[in-house]
């Protein structure tokens, strides 16, 4: 783990900072100008699958470009212990051995210090992925061949920050990935090339956002030699804006389930919200039926499956059953949510199984 003091040292972005350390002439980095220069811009862990793939393809003794640096989300305090942690994307280029002083952490991509440092590399193509910073246009005017994005979507459908979980909530059958062009308007720019996936209806959004993205460098591979000659730029498809969604962010509010709805919206937003926020709900543990001692428990709802289990419907509209390995819960146009792992706060995923043997009788019944 990397001192606070050394995140600096590695990190440093402020008028204060050597130009020398990090221009082209480097004493530590020799860039051969025989490659194109490629300057890739990405933070968290699904972008350094895309840096991975830059890497081993610039590696190759017949490749035209080199990743002559990388720019990420500044360091930020992650996890329980709220240590000060690089982002995924600067963390793996380090262990790959790329330089400290050539990995650029601005706060906001239209820093001129930042803008001053990219211009010296003088990058012909930007390529971003998921980097999480607005680009501004004195950002776009500087690599000859333009800035690249991969946006994990069949565009102009689920424009936006979340666009696989907005497609998951939505349910879709077939969702894909994109390499477009960057322009000032959000997700608007070419499309150079599309891949189509279909969508598993288990799949959950951090195991289908990590699929795409592994497409999606592979697609990126593939289009690099159109895209430096520019006849991906001649070629790339304008979108079509009467048929465009939009992604919205996720909101921490959204993260509540309401079993009046039908239980396949719930799986769907399940899956979509997995990873972050994750979903909620609260039910009412019950200690005996004719007593007033009962309690109301907050689960994080971890795995569910659309199920039909009838015989429920025998008891009250609200009691929760534990059937063969699920809880399941009623819900609106009488269909049922199977749950197959839940989380209490504080406390570790477990099984339903699990969690319904802790209740020991006791009853649950949905608000």
């Amino acid at each position: 783990m990397y001192s606070p003091s050394m995140l600096r040292r590695f990190f440093c972005f402020n008028a204060a900072a050597s130009s020398s350390s990090i221009t082209p002439s480097s004493s530590t980095t020799t860039i051969t100008s025989k490659k194109k220069s490629l300057v890739f811009l990405g933070s968290p862990q699904v972008s350094a699958t895309v840096l991975d793939a830059l890497f081993n393809a610039s590696a190759a003794p017949s490749s035209s470009f080199e990743v002559t640096a990388i720019v990420t989300q500044p360091p930020s305090r992650r996890d329980r212990g709220r240590k000060v942690m690089l982002s995924p994307v600067a963390q793996y280029a380090l262990d790959r051995g790329f330089p400290s002083d050539l990995i650029f952490t601005p706060e906001r991509a239209g820093e001129e210090t930042f803008l001053s440092n990219l211009r010296a590399l003088q990058p012909e193509l930007c390529i971003t992925a998921a980097y999480g910073n607005i680009l501004p246009t004195k950002f776009l005017n500087i690599p000859p061949l333009g800035t690249v994005n991969i946006h994990p979507s069949l565009l102009p459908l689920y424009r936006g920050a979340a666009p696989v979980q907005r497609a998951l909530q939505d349910g879709v059958k077939e969702t894909g990935v994109s390499l477009a062009f960057t322009v000032r308007a959000l997700d608007a720019g070419p499309v150079i090339a599309r891949e189509r996936i279909e969508v598993d209806d288990q799949i959950k959004a951090p195991d289908l956002l990590a699929l795409l993205f592994s497409e999606g460098s592979k697609l990126l591979i593939c289009k690099l030699p159109s895209i430096f000659d520019g006849s991906a730029k001649v070629n790339a498809e304008p979108q079509d804006d009467s048929k465009v969604t939009l992604a919205p962010k996720i909101s921490p509010e959204e993260s509540w389930l309401s079993f009046d709805e039908e239980a396949l919206i719930l799986h769907n937003k399940v899956r979509a919200f997995a990873g972050w926020p994750g979903t909620r709900a609260k039910v009412l543990v019950i200690d005996d039926e004719s007593s007033n001692n009962h309690n109301i428990l907050e689960l994080k709802i971890i795995t569910t499956r659309v199920g039909s289990n009838d015989k429920i419907r025998d008891n009250d509209v609200h009691d929760v059953a534990f059937v063969k390995d699920a809880l399941v819960f009623p819900c609106g146009g009488c269909t049922d949510l199977e749950v197959l792992e839940v989380q209490l706060p504080g406390k570790k995923v477990t099984s339903a199984a699990a969690f319904w043997n802790g209740l020991r009788g006791q009853k649950l019944k949905t608000l």
